[in-house]
């Protein structure tokens, strides 16, 4: 059996050799950075192919032969020409990790609602201006890359994905962020390059990034070491007497 993994990635390729789709042992095909518009539609003939990076081409749809690939699991189109995602695409029902970032959304593709796996959503830099009200229906998803999109209001729906780890809305041109603290499960929230005076109420757990999150975070931090030294001292003034033995 030949190699899992194969790399054609900045090879100034037109066309996808049509080779590679004999290659049935392929697991990982990394084809970034060449001149691809299309693909072949044989490239559905590989069952076995659980990563595919199309990064870095000149891709205005998605083939429909990717949306064949019913094993993918992690899926690369970041800085290609697109502006929709096809129905077809809910055909990959194993998806965990989709990057479409650095493309021409307007519209957050609904599509990806049918993907029930899909955890971790990069659509930074496009052009976004607001986010569909039933997001929240992506219960699976943990990280969410929002950055460089053009909303200028705080997407409310946001607030509904309590299940999110991690959140990024750098460069957009939102100037007030509500109490994000009811997101438990919120691990880094990333505001940097916002028109934002204060940093975002978070919870304990969460890391910010932004302005003036630094001496957010050091504050906190004084604050829970302020309430742990206070809850030793406490500790040891409520200290129970030692019960003396009695003779029975």
């Amino acid at each position: 059996i030949g190699d899992p993994v194969l790399d054609l990635s900045y090879r100034k390729f037109k066309r996808l050799p049509l080779r590679v789709c004999g290659l049935m042992h392929l697991e990982k095909l990394y084809v970034c950075g060449n001149s691809l518009r299309t693909l072949p539609d044989s490239l559905s003939q590989l069952p076995g192919l659980r990563i595919l990076a199309l990064d870095f081409n000149k891709l205005e749809d998605v083939p429909m032969a990717v949306c064949q690939l019913t094993n993918l699991t992690r899926l690369y189109l970041g800085s290609n020409r697109l502006m929709t995602l096809p129905p077809e695409l809910r055909n990959l029902q194993s998806l965990r990790c989709l990057w479409v970032e650095s493309n021409y959304f307007q519209r957050f593709p609904r599509v990806l609602y049918d993907l029930p796996h899909l955890k971790s959503l990069q659509i930074g830099d496009n052009r976004l201006k607001t986010l569909p009200p039933d997001l929240w229906r992506m219960e699976a998803l943990r990280g969410l890359w929002l950055y460089g999109n053009r909303f200028d209001t705080f997407p409310k729906v946001l607030l509904r994905m309590e299940n999110l780890e991690i959140l990024d809305l750098d460069r957009n041109k939102i100037s007030e962020f509500p109490s994000l603290k009811r997101l438990h499960a919120l691990r880094l929230f990333s505001y940097d390059h916002n028109p934002v005076k204060d940093p975002p109420n978070v919870g304990e757990e969460a890391l910010i990034v932004g302005e003036g999150a630094a001496e957010f975070l050091e504050e906190r931090e004084a604050k829970k070491e302020r309430r742990r030294k206070a809850a030793e001292k406490e500790s040891e003034e409520v200290q129970p007497e030692p019960e003396v033995c009695k003779d029975k």
